[in-house]
């Protein structure tokens, strides 16, 4: 019991940063908390990955839960200038589209984000290597019987809890059993992504031709619109660049459960000849000195009308699956997660369906708007049709129709709510 409430024991499914973040989030509401994840141990070293943006909120409620909140302003750059320009390569031009000078956000790196937050966490919450295998609610609905496999052993565990949260991203299985039917939607086109380390070329004509061809790196979230592509640049900490880059292209054959692949030599010397035809020679240089270079494959979903069902909850990528555009989905998932963890606090174990009513209340408006906006975003740089306005052409584009493309004008990016104040009567 903790101040009158019987304390709550939830299994989160899934290691990411949604699953670390919901694991915080559920702690500072004074719950036991275990974390199911298949792969074998926590990252390590300095993997690829890939570079993410904080908004303020997100920042603040991280910050909330680090032992010295310094940690993550350590760890992280400002990202303080949104730039969408246009670069005619052939006549060494470059047009400024819109420019944001009021951003705040800050970058970091992946696997850094995951440590920060995994370290944080108090010692033995995670079973490593071990995979959901099934999960049953009682009839009674005050239970869940979450049944795990471990990887090594082959043994079969079983956890009795109040809760299960479904951390396990995009292609979630949990939320195949309730919405088996489910597809995601691809949006038309693939990325490119990769993290230039340049600890070791600093001084180097790669570096000193990118630092003048995008000379606000380290403080500017680029965005280097061309007609019908587009892509995104902006700095890491530990002398590190992240870019993407955005291609049309025919939905392809994805193999296994990941929309993330790796790519063959070939179709990397592929890419490096047509990055010297569509960007700056800057651009393209830092996309050829990428090591290993990944190929994401861009999908979405319609929103979901429900993410709970009696003592199971969708965080994160399970809730809402989102293009990139806005840099909403590790946002959104630490939202998820603080939301989640204030209404549990609030309503207290005894009262789970109430709390995860709110929780569903409170999120799905903003996660609804917010991934729609993202798809018609990409839409828009990416020159693709939309019913209400003609495709962008970045050569000729006028200052008004270039508005659309402010991460601002993105729904709630100013004030996101994290509980209800007044109460709907069917709570």
């Amino acid at each position: 019991m903790v101040g009158g409430k019987r304390k709550g024991k939830a299994v989160i499914v899934g290691g990411s940063i949604g699953g670390i973040a919901s694991a915080h989030g559920l702690i500072s509401a004074g719950w036991d908390v275990i974390v199911i994840e298949k792969t074998c141990s926590p990252p390590t070293g300095t993997p690829t990955g890939a570079g993410l943006g904080l908004d303020p909120l997100a920042q603040s409620i991280i910050a909330s839960w680090l032992p010295h909140p310094q940690l993550l302003y350590n760890t992280t750059l400002p990202l303080t200038t949104d730039l969408n320009h246009f670069t005619d390569t052939h006549n060494n031009l470059t047009t400024v589209l819109t420019r944001d000078e009021g951003y705040n956000f800050r970058a970091s790196h992946w696997p850094h984000l995951h440590s920060l937050l995994y370290n944080a966490l108090p010692p033995n919450i995670f079973l490593w290597g071990h995979f959901l295998l099934s999960f049953k609610v009682s009839d009674d609905k005050a239970s869940v019987v979450i049944k795990a496999k471990v990887v090594e052993s082959g043994e079969v565990i079983e956890i009795v809890a109040d809760l299960l949260v479904a951390a396990d991203g995009s292609l979630s299985s949990i939320r195949h059993n309730y919405l088996p039917h489910f597809k995601l939607r691809y949006s038309g086109y693939c990325a490119w992504r990769g993290v230039l380390d340049f600890s070791e070329i600093e001084n180097s004509d790669t570096m000193t031709g990118i630092r003048n061809a995008y000379p606000d790196l380290g403080k500017c979230l680029y965005f280097e619109l061309s007609s019908g592509t587009h892509s995104v640049l902006y700095e890491l900490p530990n002398k590190k660049l992240n870019w993407i880059w955005y291609v049309n292209q025919p939905e392809p054959q994805i193999e296994g459960s990941s929309v993330t692949k790796k790519v063959s030599s070939e179709m990397i010397q592929s890419m490096h000849e047509e990055a010297e035809k569509v960007w700056s020679p800057e651009l393209a240089k830092v996309i050829k000195e990428t090591k290993d270079p990944f190929l994401n494959f861009i999908y979405d979903s319609d929103p979901l009308g429900k993410i709970f069902w009696d003592n199971v909850v969708l965080v994160g990528d399970a809730a809402h699956p989102t293009t990139p555009h806005c840099l909403r989905s590790t946002n959104m998932s630490i939202l998820d997660a603080a939301v989640l963890g204030k209404c549990l606090d609030k309503w207290g174990s005894q009262k789970l369906g109430s709390a995860l009513e709110e929780y569903q209340l409170i999120r799905l408006p903003v996660t609804s708007k917010q991934v729609l906006h993202a798809r018609r975003l990409g839409r828009i740089k990416q020159g693709l049709v939309l019913p209400d306005r003609e495709p962008l052409d970045p050569k000729s584009a006028k200052p008004e129709d270039c508005e659309d493309l402010l991460q601002r004008n993105t729904p709630f990016f100013s004030h996101v709510p994290l509980l209800i104040t007044k109460i709907p009567s069917s709570i």
